[in-house]
């Protein structure tokens, strides 16, 4: 009988659930958080807290009686990409007639945004047309008017569905899109 390496079993990202539980409330308790029954699974608890706010995705706010685990936009970004390369994401494969296009319009003092934006939307099989106009046939359009409002980018990021192109314009794009996968 053949013994099961560690590498085959499937560990709990506890950093990713505990992502997703941040961007559904403001705040959470971490004691909430932790399962005192079990002391391995309350150190690794501990282990990933302290692990997403060493890296900026999440922040500690101090109340009188207890800590609460607070999302930060670095930590939206994250969980954006993540829902992206999960099996959640994907979407109907077939063309439901509409394009999404983004227009991004980030300026170079926020160069970083731009550059995590650009890889969200290589992420999601947007396929770059102009430095700034991105478009797909995928249904995306609600990922990125949440990530618009998350970072507050009501001018520098416009999103556009649409069904209306010209003849020629709408063939440029399938092959586009087509040659992009």
């Amino acid at each position: 009988m053949s013994r099961m390496s560690s590498k085959n079993i499937k560990k709990p990202n506890i950093q990713k659930d505990i992502l997703k539980l941040l961007a559904e409330k403001p705040a959470i308790s971490i004691d909430s958080l932790k399962n005192k029954k079990d002391t391995k699974t309350s150190y690794a608890i501990a282990r990933s807290v302290k692990n997403l706010v060493e890296s900026g995705l999440a922040e500690i706010h101090n109340s009188e009686n207890q800590k609460f685990l607070k999302i930060t936009k670095k930590g939206r970004n994250k969980l954006n990409c993540i829902k992206l390369e999960g099996d959640e994401a994907l979407v109907t494969g077939t063309w439901d007639g509409f394009w999404r296009i983004i227009i991004l319009d980030i300026p170079e003092e926020r160069k970083s945004e731009r550059e995590a934006l650009r890889y969200l939307l290589k992420k999601a099989n947007f396929t770059c047309i102009k430095n700034t106009v991105w478009i797909s046939p995928f249904p995306y359009e609600h990922l990125f008017t949440n990530i618009k409002r998350d970072l507050n980018l009501e001018t520098e990021l416009m999103i556009i569905v649409t069904n209306k192109l010209d003849p020629e314009t709408n063939l440029a794009f399938l092959k586009a899109v087509k040659n992009n996968k």
